[in-house]
């Protein structure tokens, strides 16, 4: 809830910057009965364009299962409210956040899969389901298994990128602390599996980028 509303403060300082606001898996413990009216007041800042990033995350966190899938989709109800679309994060949690998706709730503005897992199964329904994909520096990684695959498969006007930051640098930088200079690295990865110029690369995502949060 903090990080939202420091995101707003940020987005409201300057023209450029657009602001998502929402509970990850990773910080449901100990959140107020009444967070979502708390998050539906902050959505609707007219710099907010999504909400997220929300979702499963089984990697640290594997006893609350059943509190992060009631999280994920109460914040999936708001965005519909608000005609939203939602930032996906998952982690180790990718049969539970497809189900839910498919199963349990329909997102009507559908949204990103936030630096998205190379499981190649997992981007097949998700983009059957109609959500977007975003990749991150793991795509560069030498041990990254399925990134050109999963790369190919991909359409155009369904992707995005990002850098997570201040998380996962790309190569040629991991290790040491990310921030958005390193998006370049990202667009040519995608730009050599896809045999196409970065700055086509480029073009093509921010516009998918204006164009899913309405920008």
């Amino acid at each position: 809830m903090e990080s939202s509303k420091k995101a707003i403060e940020i987005a409201n300082k300057y023209n450029f910057i657009y602001a998502t606001v929402g509970v990850s898996p990773n910080d449901i413990e100990n959140l107020s009965k009444n967070y979502i009216i708390e998050l539906q007041k902050m959505a609707n800042n007219n710099k907010v364009v999504a909400i997220g990033e929300i979702g499963l995350d089984y990697y640290w966190n594997k006893e609350n299962k059943e509190e992060q899938k009631q999280k994920f989709i109460e914040q999936i109800k708001l965005a519909n409210s608000l005609n939203l679309p939602i930032v996906i994060h998952t982690r180790e949690a990718v049969q539970d956040t497809i189900d839910i998706l498919k199963n349990k709730i329909e997102c009507k503005q559908k949204g990103v899969f936030h630096c998205c897992p190379l499981n190649i199964e997992l981007v097949k329904e998700a983009l059957k389901l109609g959500f977007n994909i975003s990749f991150a520096g793991p795509v560069t990684f030498k041990n990254s298994k399925n990134a050109n695959e999963v790369i190919k498969i991909i359409p155009l006007e369904r992707m995005l990128i990002e850098t997570d930051s201040p998380y996962l640098s790309p190569e040629p930088l991991r290790g040491t602390r990310n921030d958005s200079r390193n998006i370049k690295y990202i667009a040519q990865k995608i730009a050599d599996v896809k045999e196409m110029p970065v700055e086509k690369i480029a073009s093509i995502t921010y516009e998918n980028a204006k164009k899913i949060f309405k920008l």
